[in-house]
């Protein structure tokens, strides 16, 4: 098999995610994305995509938890509930990255997005349209 062909077959399985407090973090994203959190495997704290992918929270309390970006895919019509869910929870959500547009979403790729923090400052992302990659 050829390199080329390698690369059609590698897929993300998990990640582990640094939290200070592995449960805070793993139930906060799993409620506003609507998803369960799974059993303990070990030190992690799964949360399952869906698509075969698996978050793994691990608790990190000794050292500060470096702020990383996820984004995910989520469907249209569940678009509207998890901006509900972070409103619900208090949690500012914005139109960018950087932060500067509160309350807003944007429409990149004929889609919606939307921008919050996770309880350790990780830069979360929704959106119902993948980027388009030239």
């Amino acid at each position: 098999m050829s390199d080329a062909q390698h690369t059609h077959t590698v897929q993300l399985n998990h990640t582990a995610v640094y939290a200070s407090d592995r449960r805070l973090s793993a139930e906060f994203l799993a409620a506003i994305l609507g998803l369960p959190v799974g059993a303990p495997f070990g030190p992690f704290l799964p949360v399952d995509l869906g698509n075969g992918v698996t978050l793994d929270f691990y608790e990190m309390r000794d050292e500060p938890i470096q702020a990383q970006h996820y984004a995910f895919l989520v469907p249209d019509e569940q678009f509207d509930l998890m901006i509900a869910r972070l409103e619900a929870a208090g949690v500012t959500y914005y139109a960018d990255p950087s932060h500067t547009e509160p309350g807003a979403i944007n429409r990149l790729f004929g889609g919606r997005g939307a921008y919050f923090d996770d309880p350790d400052g990780h830069n979360m992302e929704i959106m119902t349209r993948p980027y388009a990659r030239p």
